[in-house]
């Protein structure tokens, strides 16, 4: 066998592992329940914050920790922990996508949290100056 059909081969099994490593992390667009019925599984659940609600931020006790209610697509709500510091400008968003693992029925631990911020150029939102539209 040639040098080069060896380079080749475990070039396409390095290729091959990494895609299985890839592929098997990854997670779904899930709710709440599924996360409650598979605990310490990792999800990504797409929501938004329930204003009613109280949110938990002090950073003078601790700069990380921060928790606030969610509501799923389904009308599913969890009480939602991170573990960092509260997100800039974190009640603006329309949806949230929380990354994390449910601890128990109630309590979702989140390792990552995504914003999806209300879209700058709405079509029916023009902003008018000396009856001009911009």
């Amino acid at each position: 066998m040639k040098i080069s059909h060896i380079i080749f081969v475990l070039v396409l099994a390095v290729a091959v592992s990494v895609m299985i490593t890839t592929f098997g992390d990854a997670s779904s667009y899930e709710t709440f329940q599924a996360a409650k019925d598979n605990q310490g599984v990792t999800f990504h659940v797409v929501g938004t914050l329930v204003d009613d609600k109280e949110q938990y931020y002090d950073p003078k006790e601790n700069p990380d920790y921060f928790t606030f209610y969610m509501q799923d697509s389904l009308q599913n709500e969890m009480k939602v922990v991170y573990n960092d510091g509260k997100p800039t400008d974190f009640d603006k968003p329309d949806k949230l996508v929380v990354i994390g693992k449910a601890v128990s029925d109630t309590e979702f631990h989140a390792d990552q949290i995504l914003q999806k911020c209300p879209s700058k150029y709405k079509n029916e939102e023009f902003q008018t100056v000396n009856n001009e539209t911009l």
